[in-house]
């Protein structure tokens, strides 16, 4: 059967266009797109376009522009490199050094610092051990002469000074821009004079441990939890942000195992440097230190033989001593004293310096004392010829109780006396000065201070009047005990207020500060501060 017949198409080669869009009505909203304009001509196209030379131009005066104002910025960023490359010049070398005070060695100078004999200094140099040198001065150090070497220092020209207080100063400069631990050494003794208040300048952002040396030296039934509050309500009062603070004897190694343990805690391969005042105690400290890790460590064990010397001089330490002191990597270093003008050692001969330094325990002296009936109200006291004290206005019962070495006499005399007394017995009774040829090129007491003291309560000290570099002096409104009928009445005289005029050496500082809890008594009167749990965590704690 024959298929059906199916009828040919065709397609157009070229389909027609699309219809044209459909307009919106009016009265609707399009949501179409709008159309985008066209893009702007590229920079540098176009008949408004700025030319090669305009753009030059304006990136000229562009960068101008940016100098100035970075300008200070970066000129403040290269005065504070060039700072810290000249600081980081100044840290300890492999120059070899004296192993006593840490001076290069010499042999040019024989009445220098650092001196050595030629031969010596050559055969050890020789044998590789100029680090087991000790120089002519530390000699005659360790056998117990008075050689200063620090310009300034011990008042009386004689005797050639070598090294300034502010050299010495610019040598511990680099320690601010070094990663390194700092052990800061404070003399409970001169606690105010021996502070070194501006410790960051040395120190930098380095975390800093502080110690108390010369607990041992505090009267006999001194409560140390007392002592230890006393010291952190300073610290913080200070608002010197510290780890932690340690109460320690280098004589008697009180303390000085808990110093070590938090040492290896906390200087995670980083160099320890031991910083404080002149004659605050570091080479004493780090004796104590040595001797108490050698057990442990045959690393100390070795360096207790080339050890720092120990001496009442100021600026017995001349540079800083490098001691390989610890198993675990990183160096301990001795630095030299920072040395403060403020304090009685700068203003007194060198042979008179080891007065200063009291040996055995404090014991408080009272006047007037127990057993006596003056009254104070009149009367002048004169602490060796370092320090005078008129006493104005006090209490029918007040009593000034001396804490500081037991070498330095105390004389009470009537103040209209006192002037002619001075005249008379400086060099002589009172001394320091010793001699009346130091005596005679002695400046006086011409720093005079007047103190106006109120007291609250009966039963506790007032105050302490702390003379720097040398003790201090407990002001006790109700001291001494009244044996008259009237024991149980309350005494009123010139409002509670005590009128003390002190006089001193004029660059010797004095402090009036709480005061410092000492011997059997004090744990009755001293007040703990009352704390919340937030600045109980944020302040420091205190070990011994």
């Amino acid at each position: 059967m024959a298929s059906p017949h199916l009828p040919f198409l065709s397609f157009p080669k070229t389909l027609p266009p699309p219809p044209p869009p459909l307009k919106p009505h009016a009265h609707r909203t399009s949501l179409a797109a709008a159309p985008a304009p066209p893009p702007a001509p590229p920079d540098g196209a176009g008949p408004a376009a700025p030319t090669r030379g305009d753009r030059f131009l304006g990136l000229q005066l562009a960068t101008e522009a940016a100098a100035r104002v970075l300008a200070p910025d970066d000129a403040d960023r290269r005065r504070r490199r060039k700072e810290k490359r000249r600081a980081l010049a100044r840290k300890p070398s492999g120059l070899a050094s004296c192993y006593g005070c840490g001076a290069p060695l010499q042999t040019a100078e024989e009445a220098a610092p650092g001196y050595v004999d030629p031969d010596t200094y050559e055969l050890k140099k020789r044998h590789h051990q100029l680090r087991t040198v000790l120089c002519g001065r530390c000699k005659l150090l360790s056998h117990g002469h008075m050689v200063t070497a620090v310009g300034g220092h011990g008042g009386y020209p004689g005797g050639k000074q070598f090294v300034s207080a502010e050299q010495l100063r610019e040598k511990l400069s680099y320690l601010r821009h070094e990663k390194a631990l700092i052990v800061k050494l404070v003399d409970i003794v001169d606690f105010n004079g021996s502070f070194l208040a501006r410790v960051r300048d040395f120190a930098g952002a380095n975390p800093i441990i502080l110690v108390i040396t010369k607990v041992d030296l505090l009267p006999r039934d001194t409560d140390l939890n007392c002592i230890g509050d006393w010291v952190v309500e300073s610290v913080v009062k200070k608002k010197l942000n510290v780890l932690s603070v340690h109460l320690t004897s280098s004589k008697s190694l009180v303390g000085i195992t808990g110093v070590i343990s938090e040492i290896q805690q906390e200087k995670k391969g980083r160099d320890v440097y031991i910083l404080g005042s002149a004659n605050v105690g570091k080479s004493a400290f780090i004796s104590a230190m040595l001797r108490t890790m050698a057990y442990k460590d045959p690393v100390a064990a070795a360096a207790q033989k080339y050890k720092p010397i120990q001496s009442a001089v100021p600026g017995t330490t001349l540079g800083p001593i490098q001691i390989e002191a610890f198993l675990g990597g990183g160096k301990l270093y001795d630095t030299p004293g920072v040395h403060l003008h403020h304090r009685q050692a700068a203003v007194i001969h060198a042979d008179d310096l080891p007065s200063l330094a009291p040996q055995s325990r404090l014991k408080g002296r009272c006047f007037p004392a127990n057993d006596t009936d003056i009254e104070l109200s009149g009367n002048s006291l004169f602490w060796a010829g370092l320090v005078r004290v008129d006493v104005v206005k006090a209490l029918p019962r007040s009593r000034l109780t001396f804490y500081g070495p037991k070498k330095l006499k105390i004389n009470m005399v009537r103040t209209t006396e006192a002037d002619q007394f001075y005249e008379t017995e400086v060099g002589v009774t009172l001394t320091p000065p010793t001699g009346k040829e130091r005596a005679e090129g002695w400046a006086g007491l011409q720093g005079v201070r007047e103190l106006k003291i109120k007291y609250e309560e009966r039963d506790r000290p007032a105050c302490d009047i702390a003379i720097s570099g040398l003790g201090w002096i407990s002001v006790e409104p109700s001291g001494v005990p009244s044996n008259g009928p009237d024991d149980n009445i309350e005494e009123e005289h010139d409002g509670g207020e005590l009128h003390l005029v002190v006089h001193v050496p004029k660059p010797v500082e004095v402090f009036v500060r709480s005061p410092l809890p000492v011997g059997k008594a004090a744990s009755q009167w001293y007040q703990y501060q009352e704390l919340t749990e937030e600045e109980e965590e944020l302040r420091p704690k205190w070990h011994y």
